[in-house]
């Protein structure tokens, strides 16, 4: 199956021939992709499933997953119901409206779920059978696709305001009484607005994560925390800038903050200080306030107003820089240069996906910053040779968190998500890393090891869930790690006599 994979010379053929495996032998499907991992991850997940949701419409052959449309409204309990299979522990959910960086894709955002889930299963150990890949199809504003003879999905403009909430509410509803309080709900590429109010409305009632918001932080923090162990110094030594200031920038920002605050008992309002984001319109400053919408308020800070990201650097004088703002090419020669010129070990983390919407690229990073960077992005790039050194970038991707972090949830029975476990994630993860895989440049450790390294997670989660009294598996197993790799699905054949 592998040899038939790697004769394709197209990524999307190779997706197109995983995901006909996925349906015609699950078995077969896990056990190659667990078995070569960093060769199939970008080919089932991220950058490669950009484009297959792109083009989704046009390679679909069966649903995948479960789409409920305005038009099932009264009906979601009923529809939910009618997926063959009854045990399901985890619930990846999109509305299609802000797929990576790709922007509204409708119902062609089904991809993204289902992409997800199966790294639940791979990375993660969670049983296939109990993953449910679910879109909410609320009509799309991408013109583009209305006009698509291929579109799947409702051929209407995005129903908002409350028609909106009403079926997000149903759908949250009918989750909890088909499947109970211990089912994990993860938002996935919703938008802005909707992402931190459905985090906000449904946190302290469901199981709920938001990978873009709480995933992307966890990770990032991650390697921001293996840096200092290897870099010396402290978190709180930093000064951090952001460019984007949506979901993924505001959601790190204060994994950071709430990151320090723990180290260092300083108040949040204090160490928010340490942070500053630059969106569309320039620095997020404090004479901005009235203009700002809700996230952004809290990282306001007094200064004058700063359009350029370049006078931003050299204004604020970070030695951290971090881009999510879903936009190709914007940390310029400049930028790093202005970055690498501050400081002796400039620390960037190009985090937008796809490849083509990095904020820039490995060997620009390394080049502008005369190979002095420590660099990490959030889809694949290659090594780079830069004078004698071979530098291997850190991959900041959320698939090293969510599987362990959902598997912590999962066997612990953990009936919230406290920020306390995202951290605790973090550290898990900053833990594995070694003085070898940092020689190489590397913040993260190998994926090869992700199932070792989800375990690991997975039992900090779960010990975090336990302390802070959320778990409902009891008594506590004795030893979590050990634990963790029992509850783990493995694909196997069954032997027959």
């Amino acid at each position: 199956m592998l040899h038939n994979i790697r004769q394709y010379q197209v990524p999307l053929q190779k997706y197109m021939a995983m995901m006909d495996l996925q349906e015609r032998n699950q078995k077969l499907f896990y056990k190659l992709l667990i078995d070569n991992v960093e060769e199939l991850l970008p080919i089932v997940y991220t950058p490669t499933v950009g484009e297959a949701c792109q083009k989704y419409g046009s390679i679909y052959s069966r649903p995948q997953g479960v789409f409920i449309s305005l038009k099932d409204k009264g009906k979601v309990l009923e529809v939910l119901r009618n997926w063959p299979e009854k045990n399901i522990q985890v619930i990846v959910v999109t509305d299609g409206e802000r797929i990576l960086g790709l922007g509204d894709l409708g119902c062609h955002g089904m991809g993204i779920p289902v992409g997800k889930l199966s790294l639940y299963t791979a990375l993660g150990g969670i049983r296939p059978s109990a993953c449910l890949p679910v879109t909410i199809d609320v009509g799309t504003n991408n013109e583009k696709l209305l006009d698509d003879e291929f579109y799947i999905g409702l051929r209407q403009k995005r129903a908002i305001g409350q028609e909106y909430a009403e079926l997000l509410h149903e759908f949250m509803t009918a989750v909890k009484q088909n499947y109970g309080e211990r089912i994990l709900i993860q938002f996935e590429d919703f938008a802005n607005h909707n992402a931190f109010d459905l985090l906000e409305k449904y946190g302290t009632t469901h199981l709920v994560f938001n990978d873009d918001i709480q995933g992307t932080a966890s990770v990032v923090l991650a390697g921001l925390i293996s840096a200092m162990k290897f870099l010396g110094g402290s978190l709180a030594d930093q000064r951090f800038l952001f460019l984007g200031a949506g979901e993924a920038g505001t959601g790190i920002a204060e994994l950071i903050a709430l990151e320090i605050s723990k180290q260092t008992n300083m108040p949040l309002e204090e160490t928010r200080k340490k942070i500053w984001l630059v969106d569309s319109k320039g620095l997020i400053v404090s004479s901005r306030l009235e203009s700002l919408q809700h996230f952004k308020k809290p990282w306001a800070h007094e200064h004058e107003p700063v359009k350029e990201l370049v006078d931003a650097v050299n204004a604020i004088k970070p030695t951290i820089l971090i881009g999510t703002s879903g936009q190709g090419r914007t940390f310029t020669k400049e930028v790093v240069e202005a970055m690498a010129s501050l400081n002796e070990k400039p620390i960037i983390f190009s985090l937008s996906n796809p490849t083509s919407q990095s904020e820039c690229t490995a060997e620009e990073a390394y080049t502008w910053s005369q190979g002095r960077a420590i660099f990490a992005s959030g889809s694949p790039f290659d090594p780079f040779e830069y004078g004698d050194n071979v530098f291997v970038p850190g991959q900041a991707n959320n698939a090293y968190i969510f599987p362990g972090l959902g598997l912590g949830l999962i066997m612990s029975g953990a009936i919230r998500v406290h920020d306390d476990m995202l951290l605790a994630a973090a550290e898990a993860l900053a833990g594995q890393v070694t003085q070898e895989n940092f020689d190489k440049g590397l913040l993260y450790p190998p994926f090869k090891n992700i199932r070792k390294i989800s375990a690991h997670i997975a039992a900090e989660v779960a010990a975090k869930a336990y302390e802070l009294g959320l778990a409902t598996r009891l008594p506590p197993p004795k030893d979590l790690v050990k634990y963790a790799e029992s509850c783990m699905y493995s694909p196997a054949y069954r032997t027959y006599r």
